[in-house]
């Protein structure tokens, strides 16, 4: 039986997802014979990136691939609890919603891949929510599923996809595997160089197709317990 919200632990799905960490399916395919994964690090240590590189979405565009290329990769992977400087470029992140200081740390992983690259579901689960954040540095088109294992309900989050991705119902059911959405372009996925944006999100609160990528980093304590690090499910730090 599913356990009430008000009851559910905060840990629980982190621990839950612990244990079975190497049986989901995968989110973004990757070639086990040639991975190519190339971390990222979008942090004040990178001083390539300058606030004009970031400003241009072009020139951004072409730093991100230009890095994976010279790096041997065919995609970056990086970003869970990242204090990033990135989000400087954005008022999306500045203060509001009653918190002091701009958001800077990431809740999630970017998977940072070509426009039209298939997203799948890794789990069972059913269409929580839709939304389109179309503001400049928002998540543009965005999906969160709900899951439920062992009795314990949480929720994964799918940003900065094609608008055409939105094009399916509110508690649709998703078996394991199925194709679900396709990264957008940046006219589309609020205006970032093309990228999966993935989240592991425990109590949803109110919030419905959205939810804070990133919070404060004075509060990340309380956000990083609500969101459990996404690699229990990608399982992505084996390819690295």
């Amino acid at each position: 039986m599913r356990k009430p919200a008000h009851q559910q632990d905060m840990s629980s799905s982190r621990d839950i997802l612990a244990s079975r960490k190497g049986s989901f399916a995968p989110v973004i395919e990757i070639d086990r014979n040639a991975p190519g994964l190339v971390p990222m690090d979008l942090t004040a240590a990178n001083t390539e990136l300058t606030v004009d590189l970031l400003s241009d979405i072009d020139t951004f565009s072409d730093w991100v691939n230009g890095f994976i290329i010279r790096e041997g990769g065919k995609m970056g992977i990086g970003g869970y609890a990242e204090h990033r400087t990135i989000y400087q470029v954005s008022d999306v992140f500045d203060a509001g919603m009653g918190q002091r200081e701009p958001r800077r740390l990431h809740l999630g992983v970017d998977i940072w891949a070509p426009v039209g690259t298939p997203v799948h579901c890794p789990i069972p689960g059913r269409v929580h929510s839709l939304g389109n954040q179309d503001r400049r540095g928002d998540y543009g088109a965005v999906i969160i599923l709900q899951h439920e294992l062992d009795g314990v309900v949480f929720h994964t989050m799918y940003g900065h996809l094609s608008r055409a991705s939105l094009l399916t119902e509110v508690g649709k059911e998703i078996p394991a595997g199925e194709l679900i959405a396709h990264l957008g372009a940046p006219a589309e996925n609020g205006h970032w160089p093309p990228h999966l944006h993935f989240q592991v999100i425990d109590d949803m609160g109110p919030w419905v197709g959205d939810y804070p990528g990133v919070c404060p980093y004075s509060d990340r304590t309380r956000w990083l317990a609500n969101c459990p690090d996404p690699d229990l499910i990608l399982d992505l730090q084996r390819f690295l």
